[in-house]
């Protein structure tokens, strides 16, 4: 029981550190190392992920508890209501009178003796009134409902709504708010898929093949993907079906030279160059030179030698490289909304006026990364959000105003089970209540002049 206190406490701080200093929950737990044993690294990612998930709800129903207002609660004591509050909601394996004792006594560490009443009594009281919390009217405020009900903030449904309308926005918020598989990438450099599977399943690890991409591999039961030996010794890359099909829509061939402008922390890069067979030249830059020992990390881990790492803004032109490039992939910055499931904090990061100014961004990396193309060449322009105004309305505004690229068919790169009407026009919106994977925009283009 210490060890699991100690959990307790542990997932305390981290989230402080998210809410109160903008940290992000996946670089903190892959910062645990082996602090906690795999059980109760399971139970910390569970309610940290899921505490920053469904804070606002949490906090409306603390607000309908408490008779003190929700922003003038202590940092910690508020944390640790919150956390009792999800282990009440969404962790059954949790009996409530541990949930609730447990959040007394780090209210005793953390507060004084009318924080513990505190706590207490507002978990004690949500237990006796669960089921008669009234939540907004869904007929009279659909957007307030949505926000609260499902955990957003209210501008994002709005936005949501006014693009994608009602029904389907529901649907995306309850499915971004899932918990989506683990998802791996096999590298065919150095293993074959059969091999891998066997060697995973022989540690009992639970192995579902992808849905769209060949290289993929859903995994259930890890304890640890870092700890590893297939990891270790590079046979495997955590990576998304939708970040794998953005590189598939790019099509690299041995022998080209391909720019990856965006590239930290190079998972598309390395995939490149695996389906490159390791031959040819891959520019990588990242505008975050910290970050571009992570590339050459993982394609050292992963056989790779045809990576060069570069410090570069890919908003800034750099005239050595004009239409050199057979390929480029700008995997553009963007609101990150079609991957809530993994970094649920997006969410609260995010501001409405954030929007237009990632566009203008967005804009000038196109627009400058594009002069490195060669004629005949291909750029695939790529984002992890949901938003039109980020990606097909973005790509037309930039056809419109540079009419030596135009638009190319994706049909004959992608898998006949993700074949949408859009596929022939030469892009593609992935959503997760739709595809099972994270919401994502692709987009090919190539240079006609």
């Amino acid at each position: 029981m210490e060890k699991e206190a100690n959990a307790r406490e542990e997932s305390l701080k981290m989230l402080i550190k998210i809410f109160n200093e903008g940290s992000y929950s996946n670089i903190l737990m892959k910062n645990l190392g082996q602090k906690f044993t795999p059980l109760n690294r399971a139970f910390m990612t569970e309610l940290i992920y899921g505490t920053v998930k469904w804070k606002l709800r949490i906090d409306y129903i603390i607000s309908r508890l408490s008779s003190i207002k929700v922003d003038k609660i202590a940092r910690p004591i508020l944390n640790i209501l919150r956390m009792g509050i999800y282990q009440i909601d969404f962790m059954d394996k949790v009996p409530n009178p541990a949930a609730v004792d447990e959040c007394v006594k780090l209210s005793k560490k953390y507060g004084n003796a009318g924080s513990v009443k505190f706590v207490n009594a507002i978990l004690r009281n949500y237990i006796r009134n669960h089921d008669s919390l009234v939540f907004p009217d869904k007929t009279k405020d659909r957007a307030k409902y949505l926000s609260v009900f499902y955990s957003y903030p209210e501008w994002i449904v709005k936005r949501l709504i006014c693009e994608l309308g009602d029904e389907f926005t529901e649907a995306f918020l309850r499915s971004s708010n899932d918990v989506p598989p683990l998802t791996i990438r096999i590298n065919r450099l150095k293993t074959g898929k059969q091999r891998l599977i066997e060697s995973l399943t022989g540690k009992g690890i639970e192995v579902r093949e992808g849905k769209y991409v060949d290289d993929a591999i859903n995994l259930k039961n890890v304890p640890g993907i870092g700890n590893l030996d297939e990891f270790k010794k590079g046979f495997l890359t955590v990576q998304d079906e939708s970040s794998m099909l953005a590189v598939k829509v790019l099509d690299p061939k041995e022998n080209e030279f391909i720019m990856d402008v965006c590239a930290a922390p190079g998972t598309k890069t390395t995939y490149i160059a695996e389906l490159m067979n390791n031959k040819g030249k891959i520019y990588s830059a990242d505008l975050k030179g910290n970050k571009l020992s992570l590339i050459e990390e993982n394609a050292k881990r992963l056989g790779i030698g045809i990576i060069e790492t570069h410090t570069k803004d890919a908003a800034e032109y750099d005239l050595k490289y004009e239409k050199k490039a057979d390929r480029v992939l700008i995997d553009a910055p963007c609101s990150g909304f079609g991957i809530m499931r993994k970094k649920p904090e997006i969410r609260w990061n995010r501001e409405n006026d954030d929007i237009d100014s990632i566009k203008n961004v967005q804009m000038s990396i196109i627009k400058t990364c594009s002069k490195y193309v060669k004629q005949g060449g291909i750029l695939v322009y790529s984002t992890c959000t949901v938003l039109r105004e980020e990606n097909i309305e973005l790509i037309n505004l930039f056809l419109k105003e540079n009419r030596d690229f135009k638009l190319i068919s994706i049909c004959d790169v992608l898998p006949e089970n993700l074949m949408k009407e859009s596929c022939k026009d030469g892009y593609i919106e992935l959503y997760p209540n739709i595809d099972d994977i994270d919401g994502f925009f692709i987009a090919k283009l190539q240079r006609v002049d």
